[in-house]
């Protein structure tokens, strides 16, 4: 073989495994494989990427900002918040008119959220809440403005991410942002697990400051046995390669951005099936999360993927057994199977349990009605806002006539 036609080989063959680590960054970062719609496989291409350049100009999600912080992790590492304050001048006459002569401390609410997402996935909440209660808005360690893991970019002597370091690190957060006051903790996926995290490792914060909990679409442990909709034999085929595979795509990040780049419309297709149920979800929807997923390292995908097939927090329930709970999931939720949320409210048989109809795993973003009414409930229990308090609807985004 000549020497150009060695390059030639060499350089398709780049290209095929660019292709593959592409696919496989949609397998990891929205839960598994899945095929192509017919849709996608008979409009063009260009077609599609004006469709995204368009939705990405329209939508207005993710662009909620608030008062900008940052926190230390016990290693170093940069965590981003953002705190959404009630304005001072008018937060006291407001809270004196609904609640009274008696005001309550002002409580904190700390919102964390999932795997490849950022603080932004709670954007139809924030939105709901904004000027009632004071919030604060995380992202977790290599995810969104937050800094890259220090442990986890050792070399030799990285750290493997665990779900207990996520623990330290909101407790960071919460020492930096709310650092007096009660709390609530709202936890989505990954963040529902940090919020376990934290209760294990902290009791005392949990028993002394937090008056609500919220966890959305996540688990408490056994997500080794979640077959995301698939054949079981081919899930545990998957379950034996991956990791391996995860850490030789995150060798050579650079390859597998040009792979995602070239299976565009595979990884929008995989986080469609793998975050949502509705079939009629709003486009800019869907496109925003893809965005928030696609913006997520494979490196950063590789590191975090290990710690959830550990992850077993169903002991740490029982800190939260005096304080109100939320535990909600959507109906058909692929990622963290609503069987693993009802096994949360029945280890906490006090908690209030929804199970969303025709919903997926980013149920805060599909049907952001119910979570966010649901939410609204819980800080009316807790007494973080009045019981007359309209929070809005944020309606749907599901279209009619879908």
């Amino acid at each position: 073989m000549s020497d150009i036609s060695a390059v030639e080989a060499a350089a398709a063959g780049n290209w095929r495994r660019a292709g593959l680590a592409g696919a496989a960054i949609g397998v990891v970062a929205a839960g598994a494989a899945a095929g192509v719609t017919l849709e996608r496989l008979t409009v063009g291409r260009g077609m599609r990427r004006k469709a995204r350049l368009a939705l990405d100009a329209a939508g207005p999600y993710g662009a909620l900002r608030g008062t900008p912080g940052r926190a230390a992790a016990d290693d170093g590492t940069e965590l981003y918040y953002e705190v959404d304050e009630v304005e001072a001048e008018t937060s006291a006459p407001r809270r004196r008119r609904l609640f009274g002569r008696r005001t309550p401390t002002p409580v904190t609410v700390v919102f964390s959220h999932g795997y490849c997402l950022n603080q932004d996935s709670w954007h139809f909440q924030r939105a709901a809440l904004r000027g009632l209660v004071r919030t604060v808005h995380w992202d977790q360690r290599s995810h969104g403005r937050s800094g890259r893991g220090v442990a986890q970019r050792r070399g030799p002597d990285a750290v493997p991410v665990s779900i207990d370091q996520l623990g330290r690190d909101l407790k960071a957060v919460i020492d930096a942002a709310a650092p007096e006051g009660p709390l609530v903790l709202v936890g989505h996926s990954m963040g529902g697990m940090t919020v376990m995290a934290l209760a294990d490792q902290f009791p005392a914060l949990i028993r002394e400051r937090v008056v609500g909990v919220a966890f959305v679409g996540t688990s408490c442990g056994r997500l080794g046995e979640v077959n995301y909709g698939l054949p079981v034999a081919g899930v545990n085929a998957i379950r034996r390669v991956l990791p391996g595979v995860l850490r030789a795509l995150g060798s050579q990040p650079e390859l597998v951005e040009r792979g995602r780049r070239a299976t565009a419309d595979l990884f929008a297709g995989l986080i469609k099936r793998y975050s949502f149920s509705s079939r009629d979800v709003d486009p800019a929807v869907a496109r925003f999360a893809e965005r928030m997923i696609e913006g997520t390292p494979i490196d950063v995908v590789a590191e975090f993927y290990p710690a959830f097939t550990e992850h077993d927090k169903a002991e740490a329930l029982g800190v939260f057994a005096e304080v109100p709970v939320l535990a909600l999931a959507g109906d058909t939720d692929l990622v963290t199977p609503s069987s693993h949320t009802e096994a949360i409210a029945d280890l906490l048989p006090d908690a209030e349990l929804v199970i969303v109809p025709d919903g997926g795993h980013l149920v805060m973003l599909e049907h952001p009605e119910a979570v966010t009414d649901r939410l609204a409930d819980l800080l009316v229990r807790v007494g973080a806002v009045p019981a007359a308090t309209n929070v809005g609807t944020y309606g749907s985004t599901a279209q009619p006539g879908g």
